[in-house]
């Protein structure tokens, strides 16, 4: 039997699951470019407004943050407004595809009963990179033509949509490795995901100093494409060279291994359980404090390299209203520095609510695996099971924005000699993001108890979430649609004058949410398939 017998009914097989699920995906990648260029078209149409934007673009700050303006054109600033965002969204999307139909279907099982039939070694692989692959190619096509509608040129549309569609596929190719050398999908999407956010972190770094750091950085290769301003193709056998090493990886090692292992196999416990293992709450932390440790340090590099960033935005000679407008969209008004620290927390403060999704569905997959029957066979009750995962999404988001406060404190403060106080401003820009993750969190406990098989959802509010906030006000959208999303609700410091009155709204819109989840989920069956 041919390795690879059987990949197009597997690749049909994940289309039609992921039908919703991956087309929301890419008409949401495919229209964000395009309506950035048609509304940059209204807010700039002069050549003079477009010169006096670019001139402060060039800030290390906002380098930082979104990379370098490479031409004053509106090709170019749409580039750099959405690049980075998009880069990141595909990134995410191409790696979780990638491990949901491969490590996620070894770990539930389906695959050992697909396997059972006439099914080759590499089809699972072959038809996974294959599905992520097309949809990469449909974003990058739609964005392409998406961008020729609105009027830019040619050569800059298909520089941006065939960098944001290579960024997916190669980072479909890595989630393909690290699919291999876990026994665990959630772990496999944390390595993955760990890359994702490491290629962000070196590409802020390289813009603003060593400039070699961002060539370490796919993130940075999409930039240095350069879209609109005398793209460099060559950057593109980059991505491919890299993309075919990390893929090979992966067919190679799945030959290698069994079905249901890892390259990396699970340490065998001791003969008997420890005393520390006797409540729910200590066998949640078990289970959760890789996870945990693995966004803490992550939380924590990143509010030290932004805040080490922030610095820049101070040494402006001459700010103007187009810089002012920018941050004041993205967060605070008085200040510039202190807005672009309100941005930078605002934005950290969705990152961090990806871990408090993460943790909160942990409820769902213990559940689809099976594992919770064994465990509710005991006198452990549903709630206090559900309460001690929650314990961790809740709390453990705290110490994510809290860290991630710090380490920016600490490197702000030691640049501007103010340690001492920029640590205690910085923690509370930080933890006044934690009342709108908790609504993530209530609503994936809501799901889980009431819809479990729709419990996936709450990724989808989440993204919704951040392309509202971060977007709506430049789509010109109602600032109802933008109130939609709990960010939208936190107060913007520093830079803005702190109210507590949204934080506790936002505090019971959590608690009501999980409230009904937790309802629901003692009274429905269990499991749920």
């Amino acid at each position: 039997m041919n390795s690879l017998t059987g990949t197009r009914a597997l690749a049909r097989l994940a289309l039609r699951l992921d039908r919703v699920r991956l087309t929301v995906w890419v008409l949401g990648l495919a229209v964000m470019p395009m309506g950035t260029a048609a509304n940059y078209l209204k807010l700039y149409p002069t050549e003079e407004d477009l010169r006096a934007v670019s001139g402060v673009l060039a800030n290390p700050s906002l380098v930082a943050l979104s990379g370098p303006l490479h031409d004053v054109s509106i090709g170019a600033l749409t580039a750099w407004k959405i690049g980075v965002t998009e880069f990141i969204l595909v990134g995410l999307m191409s790696l979780l595809t990638v491990v949901r139909h491969t490590r996620t279907e070894e770990e539930t099982g389906r695959l050992e009963l697909l396997r059972a039939t006439v099914i080759g070694r590499h089809a699972p692989l072959t038809a996974a990179l294959l599905v992520t692959g097309l949809a990469d190619l449909a974003i990058a096509v739609l964005i392409a033509l998406g961008l020729l509608a609105t009027g830019l040129p040619v050569a800059g549309s298909v520089a941006f949509g065939l960098a944001t569609g290579l960024v997916g596929i190669l980072f479909a190719a890595i989630a393909a490795a690290a699919a291999q050398l876990t026994e665990s999908a959630r772990a496999a999407s944390g390595i993955a995901g760990a890359v994702l956010g490491g290629t962000y972190l070196l590409r802020a770094v390289g813009d603003t100093g060593p400039a070699w750091l961002s060539w370490l950085s796919p993130t940075g290769w999409a930039i240095h494409l350069r879209p609109y301003a005398d793209e460099r193709w060559w950057v593109a056998l980059l991505f491919a060279g890299f993309a075919a090493v990390f893929a090979a990886v992966g067919y190679t090692l799945t030959g290698r291994r069994d079905v249901g292992a890892g390259l990396l196999p699970e340490r065998p416990g001791p003969a008997t359980a420890s005393p520390a293992l006797r409540s729910p709450l200590a066998l949640a932390w078990r289970l959760h404090r890789g996870l945990l440790l693995g966004w803490t340090v992550g939380l924590a590099l990143t509010g030290a390299v932004m805040g080490g960033a922030a610095v820049g935005i101070g040494n402006l000679e001459s700010p103007n209203q187009q810089l002012t407008d920018i941050l004041s969209r993205m967060g605070g008004r008085n200040g510039l520095t202190d807005a672009f620290l309100a941005a930078i927390f605002g934005i950290t403060g969705m990152v961090a609510a990806a871990y408090t999704v993460q943790a909160t569905l942990r409820l769902r997959q213990e559940e689809s695996s099976g594992r919770v029957e064994a465990l509710l066979a005991t006198r452990v009750g549903r709630l206090r099971w559900a309460a001690s995962h929650l314990t961790f999404a809740l709390l453990g988001t705290a110490l994510l924005l809290a860290v991630a406060g710090v380490g920016g404190g600490l490197v702000y403060g030691a640049q501007v000699h103010d340690v001492g106080g920029q640590v205690g401003r910085l923690l509370g820009a930080a933890l006044v993001q934690l009342p709108a993750a908790w609504v993530l969190a209530g609503l994936g406990t809501a799901l889980v108890g009431l819809a479990p098989r729709l419990s996936s959802l709450t990724w989808a509010a989440l993204i919704v979430s951040v392309l509202l906030f971060e977007l709506g006000a430049l789509f010109g959208l109602s600032q109802w649609v933008v109130d939609l999303t709990p960010f939208a609700h936190v107060p913007k410091v520093p830079g803005s004058a702190f109210t507590v009155t949204p934080l506790l709204w936002l505090t019971v819109v959590a608690v009501a949410l999980g409230a009904a989840g937790l309802a629901g989920l003692r009274r429905r069956d269990m499991p749920v398939a």
